[in-house]
């Protein structure tokens, strides 16, 4: 039975370029009502990242990102001392009257804090939006921390003290399986799998992210990427590709597909030097699949020519 709840939530996706289905916008829904975090994995570039951008603009917040990545510590993504600041501060302070313990409680104040995005999303003003980007690029050390943070709300600053969450953010994480999450983080997040889009729902997310594409162009474009992902490729493409590759025809103000683009724009789609051969090699293949005939060898047209 349709969710009427899920079905607002996919126009108002719709309506900010987000092409969702069913699943995902559920999903978002109910991680928000339970206020629990989504884990988001899938394919790189199938719109994960996303998410949280278009849930940000609607909510009508901020969005806060950490970005992870191998050797990631809790100071970088929980805060540090403005240490510049506070050597000039102390030398300043080198003939007045202030006591030493005075000088330390000044400069280990809150002017002299640098707050990163872990900090940020808990001393927020307002609910924001946090996306935890690629969690499982950094170390399980890390990911141990992260989890005390998203049960208690709170991190503690020996100089300061406590720090509770004024607002619990709305949290997303994101991972493309380059090493398996904790089943203790699994547990506390709503759980969401975004997969390659089928051919009509990546259709109709190219015809509401690409401006003045031309319908033949764009499901022709969509065909070939269908075709690319059922070979066996270091790195597959993902949506994002798709789009870039769209934008880039339209630019090239291209109507349809034809032989010479698609060779000269691989680099748009494919990101991996054994790929691009590979899909060389099979280039008139792919073409095929999407109605367009290859380019004639060198020659073969004066060839032609000379025989009628």
């Amino acid at each position: 039975m349709p969710n009427p709840e899920t079905e607002r939530l996919q126009r108002q996706l719709a309506d900010e370029g987000y092409i969702a289905g069913g699943e995902i916008c559920l999903s978002l829904h109910l991680a928000r009502e339970l206020g629990k975090p989504l884990l988001v994995e899938g394919p790189a570039g199938v719109g994960k990242t996303e998410i949280a951008k278009v849930l940000a603009r609607l909510l009508g917040t901020d969005l806060i990102r950490l970005q992870c990545y191998e050797g990631l510590d809790t100071s970088t993504a929980l805060y540090e001392w403005n240490y510049q600041r506070q050597l000039l501060q102390i030398r300043m302070e080198e003939q007045g009257d202030r006591s030493l313990e005075q000088r330390e409680a000044h400069i280990f104040s809150e002017p002299f804090l640098l707050k990163r995005p872990l900090l940020q999303a808990i001393t927020h003003h307002r609910p924001p939006v946090l996306l935890i980007d690629e969690l499982d690029r950094a170390d399980e050390e890390f990911e141990s921390f992260l989890l005390e943070l998203l049960s208690d709300w709170q991190i503690t600053i020996p100089e300061l003290g406590t720090i509770r969450a004024s607002h619990v953010p709305h949290v997303v994480v994101t991972g493309n399986r380059t090493r398996e999450l904790s089943d203790a983080l699994r547990r506390r997040c709503f759980y969401l799998w975004i997969d390659y889009p089928d051919f009509d729902k990546e259709l109709a997310i190219v015809g509401a992210r690409v401006d003045g594409i031309d319908a033949e162009l764009a499901a022709q474009i969509c065909r070939f990427m269908a075709g690319a992902r059922r070979q066996q490729l270091e790195k597959p493409p993902g949506v994002a590709e798709t789009l870039d590759w769209a934008r880039a025809l339209v630019a090239l103000h291209r109507r349809h597909l034809d032989a010479a683009t698609v060779e000269e724009t691989l680099g748009l789609v494919f990101k991996d030097y054994h790929d691009v051969t590979h899909v060389k090699q099979s280039l008139a293949e792919f073409l095929e699949s999407v109605g367009v005939r290859p380019a004639p060898a060198p020659g073969a047209a004066a060839s032609d020519a000379a025989g009628t």
